[in-house]
């Protein structure tokens, strides 16, 4: 082994690869017996791939460049195809993202579109397809803009004609039910055909904090009628409804404080562990019900397993492998299952289990290591102390390197990472990102602050009216404590994160002295103007928990808010921006650097053209991580290995 300095250690991990193997597969599903997925590009402008699993075992990708099966409901998306088998063939029905228009596509042929373009405001867009084949239709949610603001929106579940009748004319859509609710997800169809559930809700909630099971019946005119709400409410959240092949309505729902499973209003496996999650996209999946009674989970307290649910016992078998975390996507055909799933030594890939064997195997997107595994991270599950000794939860990733030591009696630096959501959550998986900067010599540790998911409601709503505040304070935590007991240097701490991560950033830039430099990622900056009319309709209304009542705490949204303290930050600080970004748009930025101009605080502001919320193309990845590169060497006074293009700090 070879002493050499931290942060100065030679790595074959460049930003480059790192970017190549960003993001992971998604919304996974049956097209007959083969598995289709989606899968990212970020080479290709970073659309999103459509791939499919051939008989033989061979993947190929189902539609050339530039299609990108993504779509924009809700900003973040939904699940953008489905397909069926029709005269022996594959029939797909996606979304394209460029117009957001819903296509038909047969193999061997070209895509042709279902759905109009509408000149009005963001347009047309649709998500959860669902193919029925009987009434010649593609049932799905419609988001529908009714003029130029975010807010004149309204969604809808309706059916879409399969021959293209509608492609040139919104008449032809058929809405398949009132608009009852500012937000639903798509209709699950009971195996009969003769009823639905979706799930609605209404501002100023987001679907975490509460929503409504509704049903409704399929009538001869093939809409809706006689429309009930079977569960949830304003203080239980549904995240997810199925119907089980005998028919019984299953559904996920928090109502006992952890996302739980019932069968027509009736637990089936009471645990304090999550068998769903916060509903960020529409058709996010945790649980698939099987032909023979059985249930696909994915559950976990914290990092989730695949496993199979005795509705009747109660008891789950999980899958083996060396699978650690299973993503929110699920799908069932006959006694097989597919699902998305990582572990701290292999990216995410697609994986199936045979619950005749009980085999599971990685089928699709495998995982190949691009260099000698012994550069990756070796991460450590560490519980923290909070304020008040409440429990933080952390991923702490140390500087590791085959052929390098650290310099006798040397600290390293560290980087604290605060996720987005922020209701969300980190996954102990491999992240090249991660090993980017940990196999030259630089820790990181990953916060599930309070707020986070996976860890019961009581953990999820610790954020309620403290966003700025317990986010902070348990980031800071952690950081303490590594200082504290001789992991990291406490001269050199950084912190960094992206959209609500980049809020979390520069909230402890602004009120803490404990970091030496950080980097802002796409942030929430200034809560005065966030809200309706400045970012999209989802979360226009989402500070009313994360900060309180504007009408009853207005100075609460100043004090918090890092763009009112900037006069307090003196450390130099990386702000990354897309600015195509809809939902934290470049105005938030522009007025925090504002508020500093002229205070001599070193700093680079980075713009992006094409990117919008969450970076996807190649060459934005590899120019943002090189800078926040960068600015470690330059604030902790590192020589990197080998050099890379220096981002100039200017006061």
């Amino acid at each position: 082994m070879r002493k050499t300095a931290y942060g100065c250690w030679p790595s074959p991990i460049g930003a480059a690869l790192a970017a190549a193997h960003d993001g992971h597969p998604e919304w996974v599903g049956f097209v007959g017996d083969e598995v289709w997925w989606t899968e990212p590009r970020p080479a290709e402008g970073g659309r999103r791939a459509l791939v499919r699993r051939t008989a033989d075992g061979t993947e190929e990708s189902v539609l050339p460049p530039p299609w990108n099966v993504r779509n924009r409901v809700i900003e973040y998306g939904g699940r953008p195809w489905t397909g069926v088998v029709a005269d022996g063939s594959p029939l797909v029905v996606f979304t394209h993202f460029a117009d957001q228009r819903l296509y038909r596509y047969e193999p061997g042929g070209e895509p042709r579109p279902l759905t109009p373009v509408s000149p009005v405001g963001g347009g047309l867009r649709w998500a959860e397809p669902r193919v029925d084949l009987t009434r010649g239709e593609v049932w799905c949610v419609l988001e529908e803009f009714t003029g130029d603001g975010p807010g004149d929106v309204r969604r809808v579940l309706a059916a879409v004609p399969l021959d293209g009748s509608a492609a040139e004319d919104r008449a032809a859509i058929r809405e398949l039910d009132q608009e009852r609710h500012r937000f639903v997800t798509g209709p699950r169809l009971s195996p009969d055909g003769r009823r639905a559930a979706w799930l609605g809700w209404d501002h100023p909630r987001m679907p975490w904090d509460g929503t409504e099971l509704l049903v409704g019946e399929v009538g001869a005119d093939g809409a809706l009628h006689s429309v009930r709400t079977v569960a949830g409410g304003p203080e239980e959240a549904v995240a997810q409804a199925e119907w089980s092949p005998d028919g019984r309505l299953l559904y996920a729902s928090d109502r006992d404080g952890w996302w739980n499973l019932y069968r027509d209003g009736v637990p089936l496996c009471t645990r304090e562990e999550e068998f769903a999650g916060p509903l960020w996209k529409l058709g996010l999946r945790w649980f698939a019900p099987l032909d023979n009674g059985l249930i696909a989970v994915v559950h976990g307290r914290g990092s989730t397993l695949l496993g199979i649910l005795d509705p009747e016992s109660g008891e789950v078998v999980d899958a083996a492998g060396p699978w650690t975390e299973f993503a929110s996507t699920l799908a069932a055909h006959g006694e097989r299952i597919v699902a998305v799933g990582a572990s701290p030594r292999t990216a995410h890939e697609v994986v199936e289990l045979d619950t005749r064997t009980g085999r599971a195997r990685a089928i699709g997107a495998r995982h190949r290591d691009p260099v000698d595994p012994a550069y990756y991270p070796e991460p450590q599950i560490r519980v923290f102390a909070g304020p008040d000794g409440r429990e933080v939860h952390a991923h702490v990733y140390p500087p590791h390197h085959p052929e390098r030591t650290p310099d006798d009696g040397e600290l390293p630096p560290y980087v604290i990472w605060a996720h987005g959501g922020p209701t969300s959550r980190v996954p102990l998986v491999l992240d090249l990102e991660i090993a980017y900067f940990t196999s030259r010599g630089i820790g990181v540790a990953e916060v599930n602050y309070g707020g986070s998911t996976g860890y019961g409601r009581a953990y999820r709503e610790r954020l309620r009216e403290q966003w700025g505040v317990v986010d902070v304070e348990d980031c800071a935590a952690v950081a303490r404590a590594l200082a504290d007991e001789g992991t990291a240097d406490p001269d050199r701490l950084a912190i960094r994160g992206g959209s609500a991560g980049g809020w979390t950033t520069a909230a402890s830039l602004t009120t803490t002295d404990l970091y030496a430099c950080g980097t802002i990622i796409y942030p929430v900056l200034d809560l005065t103007t966030w809200g309706p009319g400045e970012t999209h309709d989802f979360e226009s209304r989402y500070l009313e928990s994360l900060i309180g009542p504007l009408a009853e705490v207005p100075a609460r949204y100043a004090e918090r808010s890092p763009t009112a303290r900037a006069d307090r930050l003196t450390v130099p600080f990386l702000l990354l921006q897309g600015l195509d970004d809809v939902i934290c748009p470049p105005a938030q930025c522009e007025r925090f650097l504002a508020r500093i101009a002229g205070r001599g605080v070193p700093h680079a502001y980075l713009t992006f053209a094409g990117e919008g919320h969450g970076f996807r193309r190649a060459d934005t990845m590899i120019r943002a991580l090189e800078a926040e590169l960068s600015l470690y060497a330059q604030v902790f006074g590192l020589t990197p290995v080998p050099e890379i293009p220096k981002v100039e700090l200017r006061p």
